[in-house]
C-alpha cells in the first residue's frame, strides 16, 4: 500500500467539505480555531507513519481521550503495576481476562445511547449507570475508576501518551482546560447525579477537574494515529509490551465502532465500517486491526459532533483502499 499516495488522494476528495459545520463553540477556547484546517495521518503497525495537510499540527483531543482513559483503566485492572501517577499503563506479559478486567462494565453499559453525549436523559432511567463509556457520563465514571486505580488520572494518560506517540513535549492546554472548567455545569451535573445513585468513587470536584484536563490534551494527527496504535496491534503497545490482551482490545474497538461517534455511530459504521472515536475539537481517530491507525483532523463540525471533513476523508479512505472490519 502506497499510504503517501493514498492519502494525497483522500485530501483532495476532502478538500470541499473543509470548512463545512460549525467550530465547536460553547468551549470558547475551542470557538477560536478556524474551520478550514485539515490534516490526515495513517501510522502502520510497524511504526512507519505517512500524513498529509496539517497532520502535524496539535489540537485538543476532547473526546478522543476517551478511548485511551477506557484502554488504562482495563489494563489496570489487572493489578499488574501500582498506580503512583507516574505511569500510563502496565507493561510486561500478563494472563489474559485477570482479576478485575471488567469491573468497570458494572459501572457503564455498552450500548449505543441515542441522545446528545451531554444528555441527562437516560441517567435517572438506568438509575446513574451512563450507556456507554464514551458519552460524557460514561467517561465520567471511567475517569473517575482511573483517578482510584492511579492516584492522578489525567498525568498517568499524559504519560502514556507520551510513552505511545514518542513525543514527550504533550502537554495539558491550560487555557482549553479553564474554558471547560468555566462552562462545565452539564458535567457537574452528570457527575452529582451518578454520585446519588454511588456510582463514583472520588469526590465530584476531582473527578471532573482531571476529566477536563484529559480534554485538554494538545495532539497531532500524528501522535494519536502512533499512540492509538496498540489497538490496531490487537492491544501490543509500541515497545512490543503488552497493554491488553488481544480480547479486551477487541472489545474496546467493537465499542467504538457502536459507541464512538456520538449519536450519528450507525452513520458512521454505515458510511466508513472502522472503530472510531471523535472528538469536538475536530479529530477522529480510526482503527483497522491488524492494518494501523488513521487520525483525521478539521474543526468543522456536523450537528452531531463529528468533523465534517473527517467523516468524508475516513469514507473515501475506505472505499479507496478496501479497508474495513466488514
Amino acid at each position: 500500500m502506497d499510504y503517501q499516495a493514498v492519502l494525497e488522494e483522500v485530501a483532495a476528495h476532502a478538500r470541499p467539505y473543509v470548512g463545512q459545520g460549525q467550530v465547536a463553540d460553547y468551549i470558547p477556547a475551542l470557538e477560536r480555531v478556524s474551520a478550514d484546517r485539515f490534516g490526515i495521518a495513517v501510522a502502520d503497525i510497524h511504526g512507519a507513519v505517512y500524513g498529509v495537510g496539517d497532520w502535524e499540527v496539535p489540537f485538543s483531543v476532547q473526546s478522543i481521550s476517551k478511548a485511551f482513559s477506557l484502554a488504562l483503566v482495563m489494563a489496570q485492572s489487572h493489578g499488574s503495576q501500582g498506580g503512583d501517577g507516574n505511569h500510563g499503563a502496565p507493561g510486561g506479559n500478563r494472563a489474559p481476562g485477570g482479576p478485575g478486567t471488567d469491573d468497570i462494565w458494572k459501572r457503564v453499559g455498552r450500548e449505543p445511547s441515542g441522545t446528545p453525549f451531554n444528555s441527562l436523559v437516560q441517567l435517572e432511567a438506568e438509575n446513574g449507570i451512563p450507556r456507554n463509556p464514551f458519552i460524557n457520563a460514561g467517561a465520567l465514571v471511567v475517569t473517575d475508576r482511573l483517578q482510584t486505580l492511579t492516584g492522578d488520572a489525567s498525568t498517568s494518560m499524559l504519560h502514556f501518551l507520551r510513552e505511545e506517540s514518542g513525543n514527550p513535549d504533550l502537554a495539558f492546554d491550560q487555557a482549553v482546560a479553564d474554558s471547560e472548567a468555566e462552562h462545565g455545569d452539564r458535567n457537574a451535573a452528570l457527575a452529582h447525579f451518578m454520585a446519588s445513585f454511588g456510582n463514583l468513587e472520588n469526590p465530584v470536584p476531582s473527578v471532573i477537574q482531571h476529566y477536563f484536563w484529559q480534554c485538554s490534551i494538545e495532539m497531532s494527527c500524528r501522535d494519536l494515529a502512533v499512540a492509538g496504535g496498540f489497538l490496531a496491534r490487537h492491544g501490543l503497545r509500541a515497545d512490543g509490551s503488552r497493554l491488553l490482551d488481544a480480547r479486551e482490545a477487541k472489545r474496546i474497538n467493537a465499542v467504538m465502532l457502536t459507541c464512538g461517534t456520538y449519536d450519528a455511530a450507525g452513520e458512521f459504521a454505515y458510511r466508513v465500517g472502522l472503530p472510531a472515536k471523535s472528538g469536538v475539537g475536530g479529530g477522529i481517530i480510526a482503527v483497522i486491526p491488524g492494518r494501523c491507525t488513521l487520525c483525521v483532523w478539521s474543526p468543522g463540525l456536523d450537528a452531531r459532533g463529528n468533523s465534517v471533513a473527517g467523516a468524508a476523508a475516513l469514507d473515501h479512505f475506505t472505499t479507496l483502499t478496501g479497508w474495513s472490519v466488514f
